[in-house]
């Protein structure tokens, strides 16, 4: 398969394929001519990296899962610790995410939104940028 070809099956733009290729997640043959031609392993490889990806799995993390998916005498604990850790950093993000939405929606709930000067928004990021 070419480039266009695997990257069609794999839901994957060329330029992505590109760049797992130069950090060596993937390594595809290369015809007489030089171009990539694509196997079937390629195509599962960033199938499986792409879903890791859209469930917000780093790189590095990709690396790790593709090491452990390849290795047959892996243990599912370490395929899980990894996960696990994944999560928790998900669940922290959302309790941040949650705390900015609060004190944004207070903020603008305080706001008249009218045609005066004075700005509850503007002064309570004033207030959170002073030093004490």
């Amino acid at each position: 398969m070419n480039i266009s070809e695997v990257g069609a099956r794999a839901g994957l733009p060329a330029k992505t394929i590109r760049y797992y290729e130069e950090i060596g997640l993937i390594l595809p043959l290369r015809g007489q001519n030089g171009y990539r031609q694509f196997r079937e392993t390629d195509l599962h490889k960033l199938a499986f990296i792409g879903r890791a990806r859209s469930l917000g799995f780093s790189i590095e993390d990709c690396r790790a899962l593709l090491a452990l998916y390849e290795d047959k005498g892996r243990a599912s604990a370490d395929v899980k610790a990894l996960a696990r850790r994944h999560l928790d950093q998900i669940a922290a993000k959302i309790t941040e995410l949650r705390a900015m939405e609060a004190t944004l929606g207070d903020l603008v709930q305080a706001c008249a939104g009218d045609g005066r000067p004075d700005c509850p928004i503007l002064s309570g990021l004033a207030a959170r940028g002073e030093c004490a």
